[in-house]
């Protein structure tokens, strides 16, 4: 058997072993679909049963742990990802399709996760308070949630587990790790980085499967406490009506429409630069990414001409090769989608200004490669103003003025991540203080998260919940508050 056939298996209990089920999940490269990159399994309800029997026999001992033991795990595990980032970097670039680049990047930013929150356990996490009664020690403490289901998506297949799995072990928690069905290979990777940081059996646990039968055990099974979830909002919201109706914590980021307004007095290189970066990164495949671009109407036409000149620009191509700017889209199914959304797009009437079509030229026709697109003359109403396309496209919506401006950015759904490009610092505060999204930025794109703050949406795009920084505590952990009288 060739190495890119190997056949791989699911973690549980500390050890690698076989799913209950023969059927397999081919996973391939989406830059050059004749290239194999593994096999993995295609568990069944037992397999997450058995992950949530060992999880549970680890957590009595974990949850115990000192903060010494974990707080050396995740350091340990911040040094092996930091030293296997170009390893790991590359089969995320060859499973996902993101440049090589950015792929490794992902990697180091998911070890700079780990080493931050190798330093919460040592922090404090409690209260003490003055008691109505002199003889009482009154003082809260933050306990454990328990066996925590973490589903994860394929965009960011190395830094929103991290993100996730980090805090959640921090804190004194057990995991079972359902990763996309399109990005395994790194999850196994991530796995093992874990087993050689010293991680105790059972603390961790992948399973990996189609959500249709392992994510919808993880919603329904009794014996795990807590579920954080990033991906669709359709999806997020079913699980969240199943696990929640059980009791079980959930916490769910999902989709974005995320406007960036370019202001009337904005430097117009600049402003193109930050909105090609912010859609056309990751061919758009973000929950982050720009995909409206509302620019006030004195600059709307220079700007867009710049805009579409430079994006004419752009290297396409697998995302291995360093001269690449943008990779292949994940999926057959996600190359469909956006096809789909440009055609909805024209039939709308909006104009395409460049791109619009698949690509196959220059040896690209064995992948999933889509050329970057944009739009003119987009009115907010229309289905590509408001619904989340994810892919390299992004429309072009003119305002009256920044009042205009910022209504257009608030009439959708969603309120992730926004921007805006601006030389005046009171009209900078003015759009932080009207803008409906949990993530503002002021001169830089709409994509990007630091580690040690929290990262979350308004209205659809989340369930008001925060992931990373010390945020994280509130959903990985629970209060229990103690009132302790001296013996008489």
């Amino acid at each position: 058997m060739q190495a890119t056939e190997r056949q791989y298996q699911n973690y549980i209990g500390g050890k690698w072993a076989d799913a209950a089920t023969d059927g397999v999940n081919d996973n391939s490269n989406p830059a050059d679909t004749g290239e194999a990159l593994g096999r993995f399994p295609r568990s069944a309800r037992e397999d997450v049963q058995r992950a949530v029997d060992a999880a549970t026999t680890a957590y009595t001992s974990w949850r115990r742990s000192s903060a010494t033991d974990r707080a050396a795990i995740l350091d340990r595990a911040a040094t092996i990802m930091e030293r296997r980032a170009d390893e790991i970097g590359r089969a995320l670039t060859l499973e996902e399709g993101k440049t090589i680049a950015e792929g490794v990047g992902e990697t180091k930013r998911g070890a700079s996760i780990l080493k931050f929150f190798a330093g919460e356990p040592w922090r404090p996490t409690g209260e003490t308070y003055n008691s109505a009664n002199p003889n009482t020690f009154l003082y809260t403490e933050r306990v454990p949630l328990g066996v925590v289901g973490v589903i994860t998506p394929w965009n960011f297949p190395v830094a929103i587990p991290i993100w996730k799995l980090a805090p959640l072990l921090a804190y004194g928690n057990v995991a079972i790790f359902k990763p996309a069905e399109l990005t395994p290979l790194t999850a196994h990777l991530i796995t093992e980085v874990f087993e050689e940081a010293g991680l105790p059996a059972g603390v961790l646990n992948l399973v990996h499967g189609p959500g249709s039968v392992v994510g919808n055990e993880i919603a329904r099974n009794p014996g795990i406490h807590g579920i954080t979830f990033t991906g669709s909002t359709s999806v997020g919201r079913e699980l969240y009506a199943i696990a929640s109706a059980r009791g079980a914590r959930v916490q769910l980021e999902l989709g974005g429409k995320n406007p960036v307004v370019v202001a009337a007095d904005a430097k117009i290189e600049q402003a193109v630069e930050i909105v090609l970066s912010g859609a056309m990164k990751s061919t758009g495949q973000k929950c982050t990414a720009t995909s409206r671009v509302i620019v006030e109407q004195p600059i709307e036409g220079a700007f867009t001409e710049a805009l579409v000149e430079r994006v004419k620009s752009i290297k396409v191509g697998p995302g291995i090769d360093t001269a690449s700017y943008m990779g292949p889209l994940v999926s057959a199914s996600a190359e469909k989608t956006v096809l789909d959304y440009i055609d909805i797009g024209k039939n709308e009437g909006a104009r395409l200004l460049t791109g619009g079509e698949k690509l196959a030229n220059d040896n690209l026709g064995q992948g999933y490669f889509v050329a970057p697109t944009v739009f003119g003359d987009v009115r907010p109403e229309m289905r590509i103003a408001q619904e989340e396309i994810f892919g390299p496209v992004v429309g072009v919506i003119r305002a009256s003025n920044l009042d205009e401006a910022v209504q257009i950015a608030n009439g959708v759904k969603y309120g992730l991540s926004a921007a805006i490009i601006t030389t005046n610092i009171g009209t900078a505060f003015n759009f932080v203080r009207s803008i409906e999204a949990g993530v503002v930025h002021v001169n830089s794109e709409t994509a990007g998260a630091e580690p040690h703050v929290p990262f979350g949406g308004f209205k659809d795009s989340s369930s008001f919940s925060r992931e990373q920084g010390r945020a994280a505590m509130e959903f990985f952990t629970q209060t229990r508050t103690v009132y302790f009288d001296m013996p008489s």
